[in-house]
């Protein structure tokens, strides 16, 4: 068992909470496929369908592109392994504006429900800067707070200090982060950190391109070897249960 694989088997059922299709895989990918392959549930919650996630949306009105998502995302975890999926049923762009008693105790049910030993979700920042990423974070640490079981862990994807330089250009160029993004973690306070084997890497990949209306434009440009190198690190810091949380301003964003 490799590094990765002996650190994911420790995480346990693993519940991860994103807010559009592409953010589990892109976020936890890895994390994902290696908890499968040792034998641990994991369940996945998706916010919205993602439908406002595209740059021509005469080629993919709403109604359209969350149909096709919802196809995307089945496909990308069949490839990660997998199969417990839920959607909370929320519109792209406008969970701030969603009630948020309402979304909390429906995690709260899903955490009830699954009995996660590790939940992962973005941090406070949102990773991207984007609102809605922003308030999944939110809402998922008030219910793991309300509800996770003693010892339970949550974890946030983070940015990763020593990274950022060397994607830096290229994500400026690509428009991934609103503008003071990413807020980046030096190692030292990174709780899990997963430099992925080529394997999972190659198919972290895979899943990713079966998401091939937000992916298949950024593999064409990049090549698929710049792009796994990309997508081939995952880190997070950890949540400590009752900690205040440090919110920043939500940007004025809807794309998913």
């Amino acid at each position: 068992m490799n590094e990765s694989a002996s650190v994911v088997a420790e995480l346990g059922t693993v519940l991860g909470i994103w807010a559009h299709p592409d953010d589990e895989a892109y976020l936890s990918g890895g994390l994902m496929a290696l908890a499968r392959d040792g034998g641990s549930r994991v369940v996945c919650v998706t916010a919205t369908r993602g439908e406002l996630g595209t740059p021509d949306p005469e080629a993919w009105p709403p109604r359209r592109l969350a149909a096709e998502r919802t196809r995307e995302l089945a496909r990308c975890l069949a490839v990660l392994g997998v199969s417990e999926h839920r959607w909370l049923g929320y519109r792209d762009g406008e969970c701030p504006a969603a009630p948020a008693s309402e979304a909390v105790a429906e995690l709260c049910e899903v955490i009830d429900e699954v009995a996660p030993d590790t939940v992962v979700t973005f941090g406070p920042d949102g990773i991207t800067g984007h609102p809605d990423h922003q308030v999944v974070s939110a809402w998922v640490t008030a219910a793991f707070e309300r509800a996770a079981a003693p010892g339970a862990r949550l974890l946030y994807a983070a940015a990763a200090e020593r990274r950022v330089p060397r994607w830096q250009d290229l994500d400026e160029r690509l428009g991934v982060y609103l503008p003071g993004y990413p807020v980046s973690v030096p190692d030292e306070r990174l709780a899990v950190d997963l430099v992925l084997d080529a394997d999972t890497a190659a198919r972290k990949v895979r899943a990713l391109a079966a998401q091939t209306t937000q992916t298949a434009g950024l593999i064409a440009t990049m090549g698929i070897d710049c792009y796994t190198a990309w997508v081939g690190e995952e880190s997070f810091v950890e949540h400590r249960r009752g900690a205040a949380v440090a919110q920043r301003p939500v940007a004025a964003v809807t794309r998913g």
